[in-house]
């Protein structure tokens, strides 16, 4: 895995996953500041990866489900400035998040996922910042609930060789 460093802009991707008017959200495992908390299935984009397979990759870590991204919900820019106290730089992530479907099984997961759980858009919404990871969530399930969606056409991966 590449040196993560948070003296830039990066990139990530990630998912809102919904199954009977519910989203799934992963429980951070890992030892870092958000451990604990909730979040939307997502990760960093490695290096030359593809966005929509980083996407794919990153929802099968942390959910355990396979995962066909059907459209691009948004594009979120998120300044972590909660995070200071234990980063020396500020984080600052574009999130590409897409929508899709999802397997029936679902598999094994990753160590930095402790458990999975569906919550009402009510409950996720009730949220505070000592139980959701990021506070752009909220704004991207109402992005989701209110039907916007983007074709993946719009995001082109090119590599010079």
């Amino acid at each position: 895995m590449a040196q993560r460093v948070f003296s830039q802009t990066f990139a990530v991707v990630g998912a809102i996953l919904e199954k009977d008017g519910k989203i799934l959200f992963i429980k951070e495992a890992d030892p870092t500041p958000d451990q604990g908390k909730w979040s939307h299935p997502a990760g960093w984009i490695d290096p030359g990866e593809n966005p929509i397979e980083a996407a794919k990759r990153e929802v099968k870590e942390e959910s355990g489900y396979d995962f066909e991204p059907t459209a691009l919900l948004g594009i979120y820019s998120l300044v972590r400035k909660d995070r200071t106290d234990k980063l020396p730089d500020v984080p600052h992530a574009i999130k590409l998040l897409f929508v899709g479907t999802i397997s029936d099984q679902q598999s094994e997961l990753a160590s930095d996922s402790a458990e999975t759980k569906w919550f009402s858009p009510e409950e996720i919404y009730a949220m505070d910042a000592q139980t959701l990871r990021d506070v752009d969530i909220k704004q991207a399930v109402k992005d989701y609930f209110a039907g916007k969606r983007y074709p993946l056409e719009v995001i082109r991966h090119t590599i010079n060789e």
